[in-house]
């Protein structure tokens, strides 16, 4: 029986992906665009109740997406329902605001996300009540916008009230200077962050500038569009959830993924790869063999995340998820090949800290392909760049008084910027940890934690030297 997830995308960037990524899930479960099945293996149906709901007849059932499409204005909305996929979802799933956010993470949190935040949760509940066995959620959406950004994580706080024991993940496009929409997206991304660091279990992090690199170097596309990248996105959204949808040798779900994945509640901010990414025009003249698609995982240039894990940056845990046709010990001795070469880059305090999981369903048009998610202290980098530009214009409050007019507490800009810098030197602390030989065995971590310190104002001066 398969357990059941529920897709929330939420904004233009979240919708936009959103319709990539289902357009690839029809093709790999052999459905038509209006939800019929069409194809000839039983093992694409066997299991795709964890995203699609099965309605009509025994003779010719539909499947429908288990998802619901948020956003503050309705224009991409309406772009979904007059195209190709317009009588895929269901009509009352499609939930719209009228004035649309402005870029203004407030907006989308505490004004106008927040009138229509009880009629999205109405909606998911509903779907929720009719699944058998609810293993979680994901939010698809940009941190850089203001529906996203600003109602994606509103509506993340109040799954966690509705739902405490299911799993939150999302998949959270993150803004780049290099591919930057609007000026504010410093603030916007910041703030998303506090929330995502407190409400979130898991975060795949995709960065807008790493699939502009991999669209143009690596796919040779000249000018990159949005469904380009939505692609590559896609592509990975599939990856990452082929051994919950496809029978194979090691199948799980959101709550292994997180329990193999997370050993930090705060550090859940993973990077995705995948491999093998090739111009359409040459893969018929390629092979690749299995050491060299782990290989390829690990390689920079197929990560979706701009930072670099070779330098001085470790690996906490490692999990891929390989679509080919091959023996099991052929795989596990590449993994194991390759993690004895790379020692320097696992984290020795964390014994058998890559995990695989195989499937026998490829996807469309591929022989074999592979997906990683790794939990790298390199994650740092992402956070260090977004915090460098918001507080650059946050200690000049420039565009502030947008935030501030919409119910915004200046307070809260700083408790932000605060708990993202906490992030980063948890990030570093884990970096430098090595594992120490104590008599009873066991590997010791030291680490500093500023809030066992008493309040200055409760500290004993009388001995301090002062008069």
């Amino acid at each position: 029986m398969s357990r059941e997830i529920i897709n929330i995308q939420a904004g233009q960037a979240g919708n936009q992906v959103g319709e990539a990524f289902w357009g690839m899930l029809l093709a790999e479960h052999g459905l038509d665009q209006s939800g019929m099945y069409q194809g000839s293996n039983p093992q694409e149906i066997e299991r795709v109740g964890t995203y699609f709901t099965e309605v009509g007849s025994k003779e010719q059932p539909k499947y429908v997406p288990r998802s619901v499409q948020i956003d503050l204005e309705a224009g991409v909305t309406n772009r979904i329902r007059s195209g190709p996929m317009g009588g895929l979802f269901r009509p009352d799933t499609y939930i719209t605001g009228e004035n649309g956010a402005g870029n203004n993470w407030a907006k989308g949190f505490y004004t106008e996300g927040a009138e229509i935040a009880e009629s999205i949760i109405d909606v998911v509940s509903r779907q929720a009540e009719a699944c058998d066995s609810l293993q979680g959620f994901q939010l698809l959406h940009s941190l850089g916008g203001g529906t996203g950004a600003g109602l994606g994580t509103l509506m993340l706080s109040k799954l966690r009230e509705e739902y405490p024991d299911r799993m939150l993940s999302t998949f959270s496009v993150m803004p780049s200077p290099k591919v930057s929409e609007t000026v504010v997206e410093p603030y916007n991304a910041l703030l998303s962050l506090h929330q995502l660091i407190a409400t979130s279990d898991m975060t795949i992090c995709l960065d807008n500038e790493a699939l502009y690199d991999i669209a143009v170097r690596t796919l040779k596309t000249q000018s990159p569009a949005f469904s380009d990248l939505n692609n590559i996105i896609a592509k990975v959204m599939c990856g990452v959830s082929t051994s919950l949808r496809f029978p194979g040798q090691l199948n799980g779900d959101l709550r292994k993924l997180g329990m193999n994945l997370i050993p930090f509640p705060r550090l859940h901010f993973l990077m995705p790869s995948y491999a093998p990414i090739v111009h359409p025009g040459s893969q018929s003249f390629q092979k690749v063999s299995v050491f060299e698609l782990i290989s390829a995982m690990f390689d920079r240039k197929n990560l979706l995340v701009a930072t670099d894990p070779r330098f001085g940056l470790r690996y906490i845990v490692f999990q891929d998820a390989l679509c080919i046709t091959i023996t099991d010990g052929t795989s596990q001795r590449g993994v194991m090949e390759f993690q004895k070469k790379n020692a320097h880059q696992f984290v020795e305090w964390i014994p058998d800290n890559v995990s695989l999981s195989l499937c026998s369903v490829p996807p469309v048009g591929q022989v074999q392909a592979g997906t990683a998610l790794a939990n790298s202290t390199c994650m740092q980098e992402l956070f260090k760049r977004t915090l460098t530009q918001f507080s650059a214009m946050y200690k000049r409050r420039a565009f502030l008084h947008w935030y501030t007019q919409e119910g915004l507490d200046e307070l809260e800009m700083g408790e932000a910027e605060a708990n993202a810098q906490d992030l980063v030197h948890e990030y570093q602390q884990y970096q430098e940890a090595t594992t120490e030989s104590e008599e009873d065995g066991e590997a010791e971590i030291e680490y500093y934690d500023e809030s066992q310190l008493p309040e200055p104002s409760l500290i004993d001066q009388s001995d301090a030297g002062f008069d």
